[in-house]
């Protein structure tokens, strides 16, 4: 049973979110279970963690194309972007634990080397570590959360917030894959989330602005779009590829 404070059980049952959220959830089982038959391997769950560390990237301000990226001679924002991948699947087991402690790592994985060492993972002031607060207890709540829409607040509140001194965006998404994968959605990772908000990117980045300065409605309009982005992001699977 829900806490009657508990935002996410409010933002469940707005208009048109709960079939939204539920479609895509569909969506994503359905590439999941129908072009994943085969036994998945560690080489594609790669290609995944790459496709979205690019466009990621390329959202933050990198210029570098996937080629590059895969050929290890991308830009200093793609090269962040990379290395939040590599580490990403690691962090799940202690997601729901210590949320504090990976959001900080996701931060310091994404901006060694660009801000000094005792600003990373450190909210920038007082609001923001308040921000991250309340983004931890989201992170440390029930386990019976829808996890699709978990992963969306996540994101917006962390790309909207920016609450590190650097790499917010990359921090974002980052942990949206995250709870994906943390929340059971898609364990090894094969969807690509981030690659579905690059090919929507001018709705992407208009839903964080009204989620930031919209108030309620704006909130909801973000979590219409996350739902049709976690379903473009199944199909922009490197599993679709494979079973072509």
């Amino acid at each position: 049973m829900s806490h009657p404070d508990d935002p996410l059980a409010r933002l469940s049952s707005l208009e048109g979110v709960p079939s939204a959220f539920a479609a895509a959830r569909d969506g994503i089982d359905a590439v999941l279970r129908d072009r994943g038959l085969r036994r998945t391997s560690p080489a594609t769950t790669a290609e995944s963690l790459l496709r979205g560390a690019h466009a990621s990237a390329v959202l933050e301000g990198s210029g570098s194309s996937l080629a590059e990226v895969r050929a290890g001679t991308a830009d200093p924002i793609a090269v962040d972007a990379v290395r939040v991948s590599t580490g990403l699947l690691a962090l799940a087991p202690t997601l729901s634990r210590s949320p504090l402690q990976v959001l900080a790592r996701l931060h310091t994985l994404a901006a060694a080397g660009s801000v000094d060492e005792d600003r990373l993972g450190r909210p920038r002031d007082a609001a923001s570590a308040e921000r991250l607060q309340g983004v931890a207890r989201l992170l440390s709540g029930p386990s019976n959360r829808p996890a699709l829409l978990l992963a969306a607040v996540v994101h917006g509140e962390l790309a909207t917030a920016a609450p590190f001194a650097s790499h917010n965006g990359v921090v974002a998404r980052a942990a949206e894959r995250l709870v994906l994968v943390a929340r059971g959605v898609d364990e090894k990772s094969l969807t690509v989330p981030e690659a579905a908000h690059l090919a929507l990117r001018p709705a992407y980045e208009s839903n964080l602005r009204g989620y930031r300065d919209g108030g309620a409605a704006g909130v909801h309009a973000w979590l219409l779009y996350a739902a049709e982005a976690f379903a473009a992001g199944a199909e922009a699977s490197p599993l679709r590829r494979e079973a072509e």
